[in-house]
């Protein structure tokens, strides 16, 4: 298998597989859909990480096999390559990547998929599409001016340049940078706390967010406001709320 989703603790590690380099695939990008779904449905998944492995997160597209492929092939592929990725943004619990190596083109736009990213001190990331005639296709030129902004996306989009780890925190385009050795376990450490909360009040906290970036901001307080009051309705906010007036903050266990 290419992609593997294994799960332990309520961590769900979505795994790429594809020596040498990562390198997506039509039948990757369908597995990345089938089990972002998976990690979408099952109960004892709670967090994500998305892994390519020490050595590297995903160097893209397979060129080869894109290079076989004309207008017409492509006008019918393009909307479930958009859309394998998608399955991993719309996956309604936390979600970390974790960098390492080169993670460009596909490799990025499916970094910009997570909620966090944490990158190894010598990872490169960008979108270099345009060296080869062409643009991001799989949200890159959706995604990542709404993470950077317009002007440093269209700068790396334009130029199809790669940023080394220091710069790509600085812009805004990972949140955190660790040794190359530590990558997987800073993730996983995220992905586990988080795994630990309470679930639906983070599903309610990333679909409010999430809305509220696409819309104006009348439409995201309402999204918020029926979110907020129907957590009210939950076992884990009276779990929440006893445990603070009882014990204190912070040392609520939920379910």
């Amino acid at each position: 298998m290419t992609v593997t989703l294994e799960v332990a603790e309520g961590v769900g590690t979505l795994r790429l597989d594809r020596p040498p380099m990562n390198a997506l695939d039509v039948a990757t990008q369908d597995r990345i859909k089938e089990l972002a779904q998976e990690a979408t449905r099952r109960e004892d998944v709670r967090a994500v990480v998305v892994y390519g492995g020490e050595k590297v997160f995903a160097a893209g597209a397979d060129i080869k096999e894109m290079q076989n492929m004309d207008h017409a092939a492509m006008v019918l592929r393009a909307r479930d390559l958009q859309d394998s990725f998608t399955a991993v943004a719309r996956i309604p619990k936390p979600v970390v990547a974790a960098v390492t190596g080169y993670a460009l083109g596909g490799g990025c736009e499916l970094a910009l998929c997570a909620d966090y990213r944490i990158a190894a001190d010598n990872a490169k990331l960008g979108q270099p599409e345009i060296l080869l005639g062409l643009i991001p296709g799989a949200g890159g030129t959706q995604r990542l001016p709404r993470l950077v902004g317009p002007s440093r996306a269209k700068d790396l989009i334009f130029t199809g340049r790669m940023v080394k780890a220091d710069e790509a925190l600085a812009m805004g385009l990972v949140d955190r940078v660790v040794p190359a050795a530590d990558v997987y376990t800073e993730a996983h450490a995220w992905a586990a706390r988080l795994a630990q909360g309470p679930a639906i009040a983070l599903r309610a906290a990333k679909e409010a967010i999430d809305t509220g970036v696409e819309t104006d901001l009348e439409t995201g307080l309402a999204v918020e406001r029926n979110w907020f009051a129907g957590l009210f309705a939950t076992e884990d906010r009276e779990r929440g709320m006893r445990s603070f007036v009882e014990e204190g903050p912070g040392k609520a266990k939920f379910l």
